[in-house]
């Protein structure tokens, strides 16, 4: 190809480099940082138990099922649960429901000290705990889901195990690893608000730009092939 041809993709590749060239940067790093963190670290696994194994068998459940779904409307689930040392019936219905296993009544929600004893027997590290609070509504690490308990470990990655106000189960596992993947996610897929749209516009645009200037790149390419300097060097 001769100059006068690759001249319009000299111009094209360089102003889409100014365009590009921070994303691309944020891409091959978000990347290499992603791939890098174990998704077992980043979901903390190794740093706390969703769910601990049940000490209870069905003869510890003495309340009666009749009593307890006589007054429930279309119900839906039954299951055999626990709470630190005490058997729990979960009647899923309308809405769901916490019985004592052994006496059938309506189970108080939890308090905090009760929560701060679970989250402990959860928890897989020796730090102490940092911080107990109780929110409203939680933040966007936890879908901003609503009547919830957050426990703050002061370890080296800040673990903090979300708990159901209601129930006293452990909803959801965060740390400052999980914080670093969620950031460099936004940036790879463009979405800074919810993170979750692998679709919006904004990626589309900036994928399908890249794809000009990799085009771009590779005519350029053209201009002076490894094979046509091995033959001028021949001659």
């Amino acid at each position: 190809m001769n100059k006068t041809t690759l001249k319009p993709a000299r111009k094209v590749h360089k102003y889409l480099g100014y365009l590009l060239a921070l994303q691309i940067f944020a891409w091959l790093l978000g990347g290499l940082v992603m791939s890098a963190i174990p998704l077992d670290m980043v979901h903390g696994k190794h740093l706390a138990q969703r769910q601990l194994v049940n000490p209870f068998n069905t003869t510890d459940y003495t309340a009666s099922l009749d009593k307890i779904i006589a007054d429930i409307a279309n119900l839906q689930k039954i299951e055999y649960t626990h709470f630190l040392d005490q058997p729990v019936i979960k009647v899923s219905a309308d809405k769901t429901i916490y019985f004592d296993g052994k006496y059938g009544l309506p189970i108080p929600a939890p308090t905090e000290a009760q929560i701060s004893q679970q989250a402990k027997a959860h928890y897989l590290g020796s730090a102490p705990q940092a911080s107990i609070e109780h929110l409203e509504e939680g933040p966007r690490e936890v879908q901003y889901r609503r009547h919830i308990w957050r426990v703050v470990y002061a370890d080296w990655v800040n673990t903090t195990i979300y708990l159901d106000a209601i129930s006293g189960q452990v909803i959801t596992v965060r740390s400052t690893l999980w914080r670093i993947f969620d950031f460099f996610w936004m940036l790879h897929i463009m979405d800074y608000d919810e993170r979750d749209d692998f679709n919006n516009p904004l990626l589309i645009s900036f994928s399908a730009t890249s794809v000009l200037f990799c085009i771009s790149g590779m005519i350029l390419l053209m201009q002076s092939p490894p094979w046509r300097r091995r033959r001028i060097q021949r001659n």
